[in-house]
């Protein structure tokens, strides 16, 4: 989730607990903060006017993790307004065990660039995950457009999960590759990360299945084939 400035606290996911939880910014009953470093300087932000940055020390209710959160404070600190707040949540997806170790760490290294709020990186680490899944079921076709649409055609991920991949993981990650720079936002890539993920469940929910499939199509004739890397050239298309 979206840190949040909530009742004097912050509210944003916590990478030990992996869940939503509130980060404290004082021991409870009224007792002392935990520490601020107050600038004290006019300035704008989001179009207001402030005269304080806080950096506010916190702590995860929880599990006791400490967070640092950027404020711009007017007079009453609980008109705060929220820049940023340290450390931000790495966003797992559950997918099946049996996924292959170099797409699962390709996955995650995607979701640690999104940790980091860098989305035109996780754009980019995320179209080159699902292109590396097909790659590993046999899809060698030319460019990633392309095996989209052969598994598509394969059955093997459905007319809606195929133009989803095509309009949402392949564009947004070229977008953020070789086109002219724009602002990835954090809506465009969540949208894309949830749809990788639905297709690596597609490839290896029910695997024995999807290996019939890929088989009868001359995809995969050994369920343990990994294919070669593919042409560089043909990468961005």
């Amino acid at each position: 989730m979206k840190p949040e400035f909530v009742a004097r606290n912050v509210r944003a996911d916590c990478p030990d607990c992996r869940v939503p939880t509130t980060f404290e910014f004082r021991e409870p009953g009224e007792r002392g903060e935990f520490g601020t470093i107050i600038i004290n300087r006019t300035h704008s932000f989001e179009n207001k006017q402030y005269t304080r940055i806080l950096y506010k020390l916190m702590r995860c209710i929880v599990c006791n993790r400490p967070g640092v959160a950027t404020l711009h404070t007017p007079a009453q600190y609980m008109q705060s307004a929220l820049e940023s707040f340290w450390p931000t949540g790495i966003p797992h997806e559950r997918i099946p065990e049996n996924v292959p170790v170099h797409i699962q760490k390709e996955l995650r290294e995607a979701e640690l660039c999104m940790s980091v709020e860098a989305w035109r990186a996780s754009a980019a680490m995320l179209r080159s995950t699902l292109e590396k899944i097909l790659i590993a079921n046999g899809y060698d076709d030319r460019n990633l457009y392309q095996k989209i649409e052969s598994a598509g055609s394969d059955g093997v991920i459905t007319s809606a999960r195929r133009q989803r991949a095509q309009d949402i993981v392949r564009t947004l990650g070229n977008d953020g590759l070789h086109e002219e720079w724009r602002e990835v936002t954090q809506d465009e890539v969540d949208a894309a990360h949830k749809y990788v993920a639905r297709v690596i469940e597609d490839f290896y929910d029910d695997r024995d299945t999807v290996l019939i499939v890929l088989g009868e199509k001359g995809r995969i004739v050994n369920p343990q084939q990994i294919t070669q890397p593919w042409d560089s050239e043909a990468l961005y298309e």
